[in-house]
């Protein structure tokens, strides 16, 4: 490839990544709106959520990564694709026993995914901008799981609400990032204007 073609793939990819965080970030508040509207009326709805968000996360990864160069370049996001579809599964086992092994169950997916996310933030730091609010959300992500852990081991009875704070948290990110971009974005076009 030349570089005047490596210059337009990283930008198509920067455009998907910019796009990729948009829709992150609102699905995540459009979920987040839902745990605390519609799941408090209905433990069905509360379940259908709870499978849905980590069966979302394995969906986004995989189209990510097959937009950012294929599952093989994008190890990362391959496990985390993984990772998060033994989740959903988990979760549905889990919730015919109990809100605490749900908990458990996301406490332990927010860890894998939170340092998978981390990774993958790593590795696209020299190619793309606002990665520094991915490794924040990738290392948060990990340190909320292992809270999870210790509530749901609790007496306590958890509910939908717990998981809603981390998911609007993560949304924030997902934001930021697409936001960070967009700023990057018209800066750069701005310094070509004046060049040329």
């Amino acid at each position: 490839m030349t570089h005047y073609q490596l210059d337009l793939v990283r930008a198509d990819r920067e455009r998907w990544l910019k796009s990729y965080y948009f829709i992150r970030a609102a699905f995540s508040v459009a979920w987040v709106v839902a745990a605390f509207v519609l799941a408090p009326s209905s433990a069905v709805i509360a379940g259908a959520l709870l499978v849905l968000y980590p069966a979302w996360d394995a969906a986004a990864n995989f189209a990510d990564a097959r937009r950012s160069g294929g599952l093989k370049q994008s190890r990362t996001q391959a496990l985390n694709v993984v990772v998060s579809l033994v989740t959903t599964v988990a979760v549905l086992i889990a919730l015919q026993m109990s809100m605490n092994r749900v908990l458990g169950v996301f406490g332990a997916w927010a860890i894998l995914s939170g340092l998978l996310q981390l990774g993958t933030a790593i590795r696209r730091w020299k190619s793309f901008g606002a990665q520094w609010a991915m490794v924040l959300s990738g290392g948060q992500s990990a340190l909320a799981g292992g809270f999870f852990i210790v509530q749901a081991s609790t007496p306590a009875v958890p509910s939908i609400a717990n998981v809603a704070g981390y998911a609007a948290v993560g949304a924030l990110y997902f934001l930021v990032s697409a936001i960070w971009l967009t700023v990057s974005a018209w800066r750069q076009h701005a310094r070509r204007a004046q060049l040329g």
